[in-house]
């Protein structure tokens, strides 16, 4: 643990001036294939080249400690994985994945309201993250807010309108908000 912090202090010291991720041109052309397109095979091609786009940061060490933080969440190494976001989300304040990344790991954890925090400030950054608002719907889901919920995956919807898993979660919560009414 004590190397990890040396590493990632040594690294995250000296910000970045370039742009960040959600600033690349290529992204209104894949946002605007998400809207048209209905065939799935072509929804899942273009979100996989939005979330690479996402990942992606003009230093390729800030790349490099991202992929070491996935794999630590991915591995169950939670207090590492959680370090190692914050670190990032500290030098580089700009890069929305870091926020995105450390406001699942707060979901995974059942820290609600600070995926919540981490959540707003993804979409501040980049509104069209529909990772970020399709988290943001499962984190009101999980906290009973139906109606905040809805409003997150009716927002993803209006950012990506052909998205399965938001349409199946939308309807959903509107029958759980009709069993509420009667």
């Amino acid at each position: 643990m004590k190397i990890l912090r040396l590493f990632l202090l040594n690294v995250c010291l000296v910000p970045s001036l370039a742009y960040p991720d959600q600033t690349d041109a290529r992204l209104n052309d894949l946002f605007l294939t998400l809207t048209v397109s209905s065939d799935l095979s072509t929804i899942r091609e273009t979100e996989s080249q939005i979330w690479e786009i996402w990942f992606q940061h003009p230093n390729e060490d800030v790349e490099q400690i991202m992929q070491m933080g996935v794999a630590r969440m991915n591995y169950n190494r939670y207090a590492d994985a959680m370090l190692i976001f914050t670190q990032l989300i500290e030098s580089y304040p700009d890069y929305a994945e870091g926020w995105n990344r450390r406001a699942t790991l707060h979901y995974v954890l059942g820290n609600y309201e600070e995926s919540i925090k981490d959540i707003e400030q993804v979409l501040t950054l980049e509104p069209r993250h529909f990772g970020a608002l399709s988290g943001l719907g499962l984190v009101y889901l999980q906290q009973n807010q139906l109606s905040k919920a809805k409003q997150a995956f009716e927002n993803l919807l209006d950012v990506h309108p052909n998205s399965p898993n938001a349409r199946e979660n939308l309807e959903q919560i509107n029958q759980d908000l009709l069993l509420n009414v009667i």
